[in-house]
């Protein structure tokens, strides 16, 4: 679903459209799709953009209009409350700085009601080794709960973790995780797993209100 990766441009217009199709939403073409970059950038959008603005959250009020991320060991978390909805690119980088609570703070300032998430595949502890020294720096900001150990023993990074414990520092009122690690399950791409890689999609509509 990436088209930044050197896959095909073509088998990703396929793929985009399939998804497309099976979900019931308009033509990929009218989502907003955004140049992720491993920070903390959010953009506040009511129409698809002319072309893909740099950032790793988008936020929107408009009933219909599909926000787009894509990961291959990242966090992608969707933000939601009664009228306003967001997603989130988080890797380990934009953990650290903050972008999860910089889109909290944009649906929660757009939108209306309790404020629940949702994460979806990432790469999980047991799979996710990670330097001991830029380990210390994240347990120093997040606690001891994001310090894991990877299934030979290694020090790990628990990003979910992480993520749980931004959002709830944000004031999230709930949490929902899928629970799949992509490094672990063979239908997801991971890139710390296969190095070169695909990328998969999380999309996200703000439903209608009913007439």
């Amino acid at each position: 679903m990436g088209d930044h990766v050197g896959d095909a441009a073509d088998a990703v217009a396929e793929n985009r459209a399939r998804v497309a199709a099976r979900a019931g939403l308009p033509r990929p073409e009218t989502w907003v799709w955004i140049e992720q970059e491993h920070g903390r950038a959010v953009v506040e959008v009511d129409e698809p953009p002319a072309r893909p603005p740099t950032a790793d959250a988008s936020v929107t009020t408009r009933p219909g209009l599909p926000l787009a991320i894509v990961t291959a060991d990242c966090a992608p978390v969707v933000l939601a409350n009664d009228t306003a909805i967001g997603v989130v690119h988080a890797g380990h980088r934009g953990l650290a700085g903050g972008v999860l609570q910089a889109a909290v703070e944009r649906v929660r300032a757009r939108g209306m009601g309790p404020l629940r998430a949702f994460l979806g595949p990432c790469i999980r502890a047991e799979c996710y080794e990670f330097g001991a020294g830029d380990l210390a720096t994240f347990v120093a900001r997040f606690g001891s709960e994001v310090e894991g150990r990877t299934r030979t023993g290694a020090p790990a990074l628990d990003l979910a973790a992480g993520v749980r414990i931004a959002l709830g520092e944000a004031g999230v009122d709930a949490l929902d995780d899928c629970g799949v690690c992509t490094a672990d399950d063979a239908a997801s791409f991971s890139y710390r797993r296969d190095g070169t890689t695909g990328r998969q999609v999380t999309v996200a509509v703000l439903a209608r209100a009913p007439a």
